[in-house]
């Protein structure tokens, strides 16, 4: 019989933006929702600083992509699936032409032992001042 999808959801990653969960289990996939690079418990962004209306003065792409790859671990490890189990990841860059560089190259390490099928698009802005998200799918054991 087909179990109803799974919603998962922790305070050990940032607090969605919206009504949605962090992940759903449907199967043995477990699909993430859009996951940035904001600190969990807070709404502080590595390496961005705003100016006073809010807007991003300057960034740091690598220590979003850290911060990044670090809550989808997270959010992936609380919900009962891992890191190697990810299978497809579709990457969301705000400047591809200056941040498409530092972002492979830290991908690289992340994603060593473990390479996903991986889509990388530019668009023009995210719901939050980041400059990278991440939508990923992985397998989840039963």
């Amino acid at each position: 019989m087909n179990q109803p999808p799974t919603k998962f959801s922790t305070e050990k990653a940032p607090k969605p933006v919206g009504l949605y969960p962090h992940a759903r289990k449907v199967g043995n996939l477990l699909f993430l929702s859009g996951v940035g690079p904001r600190k969990a418990g807070t709404t502080d962004i590595p390496g961005v600083t705003l100016n006073n209306d809010g807007k991003i003065e300057a960034y740091d792409i690598e220590a979003q992509c850290r911060s990044v790859f670090e809550n989808v671990r997270t959010i992936l490890e609380e919900s009962g699936s891992s890191w190697m189990q990810l299978v497809d990841v579709t990457v969301f860059l705000t400047n591809m032409a200056d941040d498409f560089k530092t972002y492979n190259r830290i991908y690289a390490e992340y994603f060593a032992d473990n390479q996903p099928c991986r889509t990388t698009v530019e668009i023009n802005c995210l719901p939050t001042p980041i400059a990278i998200e991440l939508k990923c799918i992985a397998t989840i054991n039963d």
